[in-house]
């Protein structure tokens, strides 16, 4: 992976001379992986660049661990359907410990281990977000574990719980089982007392029956008839990342007063052309589903649905999170974490996650910053300090 030791595109010439100065002076640099365009992996870009501060209502999180979700592989490609404007330092969520406080925040928050939902710029070793996005996680649990069930863990529990509404006894599909979101959906439905059958290729096999699944090949050439043959009075509800045409075959498998779920579009990661226009395609698709009197349910799950009305978000998201983190402190949950890679190496991480070789999340953690890129960055942090006093005596 190619690295960036200029601080190119770093907006650290608007930050405050004090921040530069106090990032020099702590001798601290963060590291942050850039997605400079639509490239490979060995694309992305490694830089060092001053440590951020928090301003109000913020806290800066010392990143501990943060991860390759699916989103990730979809704007390494251009295709997330609204990441931002290249470059930018991508990063769904993370888990940090807080080493600074902005004003307005409780200071007793520091040395703090926290959980937050970011959508982008989780791949950096500090990060600054918001107080109010916080959420704790609990002291036995590790910080890579806690990683693999922030994004993957809300979006499992909210789709099983609040969109499905599944009950004990119901039986569901969970197409890729073994994924992130896959595996945290399984284990939560089996809690639950949820009958699930789950895809997956055959190595996986051993491990979904080790949790209570019924594995069927997901390279079967008659998968959904295998899945009929399972349950062949219908199923109570369909978790499909993958997209596409098969979402028409998932939907046929509902049971009467059955949910189908989709929340990706897998199929199409790899495909020429415009990024919304297969999200439409399908929107427009589950739309037409529930006007039909057919009594079967067809949604897509979005987790930032709701943010509008920002502080009922936060609380359900918080609250969700919080159940998860319980059940992963109380061992019901067991953490899939496909690997430990260091953030540097983001690029190999990003080749994994991408193989469809690992069961669960592959987890990005720190690592120590080359002492010349240290150096580097102290040197752009006191020539902040000295533009910012030139900018003093001239009165701009």
């Amino acid at each position: 992976m190619r690295e960036n030791h200029t601080i190119e595109n770093q907006p650290m010439e608007n930050t405050a001379p004090a921040t530069a100065a106090a990032a020099a002076t702590a001798g601290t640099v963060a590291t942050q992986v850039v997605l400079p365009g639509v490239v490979e992996p060995d694309g992305l870009q490694v830089r060092h660049v001053a440590v951020p501060a928090p301003g109000q209502g913020e806290v800066l999180l010392a990143m501990e661990a943060t991860g390759v979700s699916f989103a990730e592989q979809q704007m390494r490609r251009g295709k997330y359907y609204d990441q931002p404007p290249f470059p930018f330092v991508p990063g769904y969520d993370l888990v940090g410990r807080v080493a600074a406080t902005g004003e307005g925040v409780d200071p007793a928050l520091a040395g703090r281990r926290f959980a937050a939902l970011t959508k982008t710029g989780g791949w950096a070793s500090h990060v600054v977000v918001a107080a109010a996005d916080l959420v704790e996680v609990p002291d036995s649990v590790s910080s890579a574990d806690a990683e693999t069930l922030v994004v993957n863990g809300i979006t499992a529990w909210q789709m099983l719980h609040r969109t499905a509404e599944v009950d004990a006894g119901d039986t569901i599909v969970v197409l890729g089982a073994n994924g992130g979101v896959g595996s945290a959906l399984v284990q939560l439905a089996r809690f639950a007392g949820v009958r699930v059958i789950g895809t997956a290729s055959r190595r996986h096999h051993d491990r979904l029956r080790a949790l209570g699944v019924t594995p069927v090949d997901y390279r079967d050439p008659d998968l959904y008839g295998r899945l009929r043959g399972l349950a062949p009075q219908g199923v109570a509800a369909v978790f499909d990342h993958v997209g596409g045409e098969g979402v028409v075959d998932s939907f046929r498998l509902l049971a009467p007063g059955g949910t189908l779920v989709s929340y990706g579009t897998a199929s199409t990661r790899d495909a020429a052309g415009s990024s919304k226009a297969p999200v439409l395609k399908l929107f427009a698709r589950l739309a037409l589903w529930n006007a039909l009197p057919n009594s079967r349910h067809a949604h897509f799950f979005n987790i930032w649905a709701g943010r509008r009305r920002l502080d009922a978000f936060r609380a359900r998201l918080g609250a969700d999170l919080g159940q998860v983190f319980a059940l992963l402190a109380e061992g019901r949950l067991e953490p899939q974490v496909a690997a430990r890679i260091p953030l540097s190496r983001a690029a190999d991480a990003m080749r994994l996650a991408e193989s469809g070789t690992v069961a669960g999340k592959v987890v990005l953690v720190p690592d120590e910053v080359r002492e010349e890129a240290r150096e580097e960055a102290r040197e752009e942090a006191r020539e902040g300090t000295r533009e910012g006093a030139r900018d003093g005596q001239s009165g701009r």
